[in-house]
This record gives C-alpha cells, sequence and structure tokens, in this order.
C-alpha cells in the first residue's frame, strides 16, 4: 500500500481492481474541509485517462509492473509478434492493443513490454523513432514564410505536419508520445 500523499508522475497503482499510472496529481488543502489529492490517471489495461480525487493520506495498493525488453519481429494479419531479447520466447498482440504504437513500431526495433502478473498491459516506445518520408509535396523555392509545415506520409503510414525542405526518402526523428516532428535524423 502507498498513501496518496506520496503520488509521483509515473508511479504504478492499483484502484478497483484496474491499474493506473499516475499522469499528474496536484495536493489541495482548501480553507474549509478536508485535504485531498486531484489526479490524473491512465488505465493500462485499455488506455482511458480518468481524473479521480483521492482524501489526504487515503493508501491504495501499489502495482508492481514489469518491463522486459523485447524485439519487434513481424505483423501476421491483424496480430504483431514480439520476442524476448534473452530467453528468445515469442509472443503475439492483437492490433487493437497497440493502435497508437503501429504509428512508429518496424521490423526488428527494440521496445519494452509492460507486465503486471502475466497479464500483458501494453508496450512502451523510445521517446523518438526515425522513420523514414515516403510521400510528400516539394518544397517550393521562397515559400518560407515563418512556421509554414506540409504533410508528410512516413514509412509506418503515420502522418506527420513537417517543415517545407523535407523531401522525400528523408530520415526523421519523430517524437513517439505526441507523432510529432523533432528534426531530422
Amino acid at each position: 500500500m502507498i498513501s496518496v500523499n506520496d503520488f509521483r508522475t509515473g508511479l504504478t497503482i492499483e484502484v478497483d481492481h484496474d491499474i493506473f499510472t499516475v499522469l499528474d496529481f496536484q495536493h489541495v488543502k482548501p480553507g474549509k474541509g478536508a485535504a485531498f489529492v486531484r489526479s490524473k490517471l491512465k488505465n493500462l489495461r485499455n488506455g482511458n485517462t480518468v481524473e479521480k480525487t483521492f482524501r489526504a493520506g487515503e493508501d491504495v495498493g501499489r502495482a508492481h509492473v514489469e518491463n522486459r525488453a523485447m524485439q519487434y519481429l513481424y505483423a501476421s494479419g491483424q496480430e504483431h509478434t514480439f520476442m524476448d531479447n534473452e530467453t528468445y520466447d515469442q509472443i503475439t498482440l492483437p492490433s487493437e492493443q497497440l493502435e497508437w504504437e503501429l504509428n512508429f513500431l518496424k521490423e526488428n526495433m527494440t521496445i519494452s513490454i509492460v507486465s503486471y502478473h502475466n497479464e500483458i498491459l501494453g508496450i512502451n516506445l523510445p521517446n523518438s523513432v526515425e522513420l523514414k518520408v515516403i510521400e510528400t509535396e516539394p518544397g517550393i523555392k521562397g515559400n518560407t514564410a515563418t512556421g509554414a509545415t506540409k504533410s508528410a506520409k512516413m514509412e509506418t503510414g503515420l502522418n506527420v505536419q513537417v517543415p517545407l525542405f523535407i523531401n522525400e526518402n528523408d530520415v526523421l526523428l519523430i517524437n513517439t508520445t505526441d507523432g510529432k516532428y523533432i528534426s531530422r535524423a
């Protein structure tokens, strides 16, 4: 058990038989009434984000999730196969469990599988990935208004807004949390 007073970003907790990670929290001490903790939690089973309020000093269960380094091997229909880097065991996850992550997954990429008591909750991607541009409009010389962008389709199918100087076959660094362009690789 852990007190809500000890919340910190990234902590995994168990509330109402669900596993959550703490995205944000705020200790509130109103002038009248008891203190409480307002938190923003992400459900690791379904990806939903909820806001929950706890009384100050309330205890919640601590969830010990395991992260294992695995390599993405291939996709077969609606299933994706990963291999453990140490034991060479393979696991398969459905596309529904990886909707956002599929925008960044490339074959042979090393990621982290998140599990809780042998239940696979999902995967953790690196903060940024290198992806190749497969389709974009050519940049027009002189068209350099401040902050001008165009759409580019990446090798995984993700569409990203990029600066006008980006061309096809360029390799870009893309943020995996919001899917935005960072820089050329």
